[in-house]
């Protein structure tokens, strides 16, 4: 699933009130970037250094492969350049900072203190690293007519079509793009066309591009040649849908043999626009923030939590299914969460002390706070309900869902892209209000947020795959269609044996694009975008 989210992050590096370890002059410092790979900190990269400074803004940037459903560890370590020694030991140390790419993306700039090895500061030294996404996620939009193409021959038929060019590396022309063939006529309407600008003229708007005008004459993909011009986005850019542009497409041959040669006809630039395709990187650049919600399964089909058979029963190494998959998407979310508070509810249960059943209720028991402090936090809550609740039935998750739909839809209301909602469900088994729960699927679907659900134990999750709508769309039981699917369903088992990421990256793969594909369905850009 990596093709979802793959773009290159540029991060800018500035130091503030290094330590000064050198006796005559100051400190010539140069940064180095470790990434943690099977457990052990490998260099990626380092920058140039910089002579006599304690303040020191490194020109060379660190560009990284930044995939969202990955938790990269990154250090920073800062170095006074002594000799010309590639060995880092021979150089003075002057701090580092460590943290996740996801922290540096959600804040889109941070500020730390270096610490020493001892985990002290070093002394008020600081570090600054900026984060950019390197793609230029440009696109243009064309719409193109003809009028009055040459005549191929008495009988032959014209059947028009465009293909763009661009200079290759090489020197020779690359082709670009190809529209569609219109059958029998001189004066084609061609549908209109998107391309990322980088393909059209690698982002220069400037740059030659050539437009080919072809016929189509037989089926096995020859053609004939009618005229071509030359010209740049820049030129194509100045079609207004009041006044086109009108460009002569002129055949060489022809050109040098007939003096009162004009042209092989006008090829028309009806409408030309640059947008922005804004990526994942580009939303959670531009500050939204994920807002993360898990629902926990407490029905008596999970089995007493005090015997090893329960599902619930916490093992001596502290962990079971549930931690297991609140812990894999856990620590990925949070990095996006700028206060680290997440809600945590139960369903299933009865609750002390009139022992009622609840499908919603607030696993610390505090329903006017039911927020616990980070992935740490929802784990203490989780452990230090289970002694205090009877496990009960049915397995409800309409109300849990309506419940974080209530704030996705308050979120709404602000018009912009700052939030996006995720909730995870951990349950063991079938669902008993499937009706209700398509519903609220259905109606979720319009609003800015998502649900996981990690099926836990040996149950039939028939039910769950249904919800998934990858293979089909899902109808509510009234017959109204999800306007996008926003369910990811995974079965624990089939991650029993493998490392613990690998959990994460199968629940958190398709998130990235539904919350794209939301903010586009909305034509909300990021919060702080410029215009193309």
């Amino acid at each position: 699933g990596s093709q979802y989210c793959v773009c290159k992050v540029e991060l800018s590096i500035c130091g503030q009130n290094l330590l000064d370890r050198d006796v005559t002059s100051k400190s010539d410092p140069f940064c180095v970037l470790f990434m943690e790979v099977n457990g052990k900190w490998v260099e990626l990269d380092r920058t140039e250094t910089a002579v006599n400074n304690l303040n020191p803004a490194f020109a060379k940037k660190f560009i990284i492969d930044y995939h969202f459903e990955e938790v990269q560890k990154l250090k920073f370590a800062l170095f006074d350049q002594d000799k010309s020694s590639t060995q880092l030991y021979e150089h003075d140390f002057l701090g580092e900072f460590s943290c996740t790419l996801g922290t540096i993306v959600s804040s889109k700039k941070i500020t730390r203190t270096l610490l020493l090895g001892n985990g002290k500061p070093a002394g008020k030294g600081m570090i600054t690293i900026a984060a950019q996404e390197l793609s230029d996620n440009r696109v243009i939009t064309l719409s193109m007519a003809g009028r009055k193409l040459d005549k191929k021959d008495l009988f032959g038929k014209s059947d028009p079509f465009l293909e763009f060019h661009k200079p290759g590396d090489d020197g020779k022309w690359m082709l670009v793009h190809r529209t569609e063939v219109i059958k029998y006529t001189l004066d084609p309407v061609w549908k209109p066309f998107t391309v990322p600008l980088v393909s059209l003229c690698d982002g220069d708007m400037e740059k030659l591009i050539k437009v080919v005008v072809c016929y189509d004459y037989d089926s096995d993909g020859g053609h004939d040649f009618i005229g071509e011009f030359q010209t740049s986005v820049a030129r194509l850019c100045e079609a207004q849908d009041a006044s086109p542009l009108e460009l002569e497409c002129i055949n060489p041959k022809k050109q040098k043999k007939k003096k009162n040669y004009k042209n092989s006809g006008i090829i028309i630039v009806k409408s030309c626009k640059i947008t922005r395709d804004f990526s994942f990187l580009d939303y959670i650049l531009g500050g939204c923030q994920l807002m993360f919600t898990v629902g926990i399964d407490f029905t008596a089909s999970n089995g007493n939590p005090q015997e090893p058979s329960s599902l619930h029963y916490i093992n001596p190494l502290g962990t079971n299914e549930y931690l297991s998959a609140i812990w894999a998407v856990g620590q990925i979310i949070q990095d996006y969460d700028s206060d680290k508070m997440f809600p945590a509810l139960g369903f299933g249960a009865q609750l002390p002390p009139d022992w009622k059943v609840s499908h919603e209720f607030a696993i610390n028991f505090n329903p006017r706070n039911p927020f616990c402090s980070g992935v740490e936090g929802i784990v203490q809550a989780y452990s230090a309900c289970l002694p205090h609740i009877r496990f009960y039935g049915p397995t409800n998750f309409s109300p849990i869902i309506n419940h974080v739909a209530r704030f996705a839809a308050q979120a709404t209301q602000q018009e912009t892209a700052s939030q996006y909602f995720i909730l995870l469900i951990i349950t063991d088994g079938v669902i008993s209000d499937m009706d209700e729960t398509r519903h609220a699927v259905v109606q979720a679907s319009k609003l800015p947020m998502s649900i996981i659900i990690v099926g836990v134990g040996n149950a039939d999750f028939a039910a769950m795959e249904f919800l998934d709508g990858d293979s089909r769309v899902l109808h509510s039981h009234t017959g109204e269609e999800a306007v996008r699917d926003i369910v990811q369903f995974v079965p624990f088992r089939n991650f029993r044996n493998v490392p613990k990421e690998t959990l994460a990256k199968a629940v958190l793969a398709e998130l990235p694009q539904q919350v794209v594909q939301y903010f586009k369905h909305q034509n909300l850009p990021p919060i702080n975008s410029e215009p193309a």
